[in-house]
């Protein structure tokens, strides 16, 4: 970005503001630069304010995660230009499938690049991995809608057994979630349904009848009461961050999969969970669409 009166005009989170930047007021002049920032929490303990001072002694307070325009010395940093390198890969190998996955889109340098990195050798025993691969999949359904290259993917994650991994199968329980949506939705509902039993595989309930019966009990609770984040996103919304409100709302979604996929609950039928997952569904993709075209304009 071209310097402007001795420095850069930026848009900056008030989060980033350093000493020296100056705030443009809205006739686009320079206020008394920042001489220091603090931050204030809410009742709950999360950043709700960021209160500068300026050289003078006034106190600005601006809303934690909120952009602003400043102009500062300091440059936009530049990103380094990913490696979207595909190693060669053998017939019939997991590799393989993924390297095909990756060039479904190849002017996507964040899907290509992760793609690229997992050719190299894939761990399906890795949890990060499968995290990675989960994030292949997610991308292609809610950026590109591109249920074949996302069932191509999930592919890998939806044959992996419940092994006692935590971790692990948080990226496999959210590949069988989002593989029986849509299923579902192509009107595959025997498939769909069968992928959607394997999410009850890690409901491990102890042989003891008491501890059992409590188990069951929590287990139930919170299919009944889910988290779905609400609060999270109504402060995202309010912060206008979108990065954060994309973030909450893709676990909410996965949250919804994840009970639809189960057959619902006590409290949420399946028709509820389908409207609730159509409407947020719409919502990430618009928000997938905007941040992209965003993280294109900075490169």
């Amino acid at each position: 970005m071209a310097p402007i009166a001795g420095g850069y005009l930026r848009h900056l989170k008030s989060q980033d503001v350093q000493p020296g930047d100056s705030f443009l007021t809205r006739r686009g002049e320079p206020a008394p630069p920042v001489a220091s920032t603090r931050v204030m929490r809410d009742d709950f303990g999360t950043p709700a304010l960021v209160i500068a001072t300026l050289e003078g002694g006034r106190e600005v307070k601006i809303a934690h995660g909120s952009v602003i325009r400043v102009r500062t010395d300091r440059p936009e940093e530049r990103r380094a230009v990913p490696d979207t390198t595909f190693s060669p890969v053998d017939a019939g190998s997991p590799e393989e499938r993924i390297v095909a996955v990756g060039k479904r889109h190849l002017e996507d340098t964040e899907l290509t690049a992760t793609a690229a990195r997992l050719s190299h050798g894939l761990n399906l025993r890795s949890g990060s991995q499968l995290e990675d691969l989960f994030g292949m999949a997610e991308r292609l359904y809610l950026l590109h809608e591109d249920t074949e290259g996302t069932l191509a993917a999930l592919g890998l994650l939806t044959n992996l057994p419940w092994d006692g991994a935590v971790g692990r199968w948080k990226s496999i329980q959210a590949g069988l979630a989002l593989a029986s949506q849509i299923l579902r939705d192509e009107g595959e509902h025997i498939v769909a349904a069968n992928l959607g039993k394997r999410l009850h595989e890690a409901d491990e309930v102890p042989s003891e009848p008491g501890r059992a019966a409590r188990v069951l009990e929590v287990r139930q609770r919170q299919l009944n009461e889910p988290q779905l984040y609400d609060r999270e996103i109504s402060r995202a919304l309010q912060a206008r961050d979108a990065e954060a409100e994309y973030r909450w709302r893709r676990a909410r979604f996965a949250q919804l999969l994840y009970l639809r996929g189960r057959g619902g609950s006590e409290t949420l039928t399946d028709a509820d969970l389908d409207s609730r997952i159509a409407r947020e569904l719409g919502t990430l993709r618009g928000l997938a669409r905007d941040l992209d075209a965003k993280t294109a304009a900075r490169s």
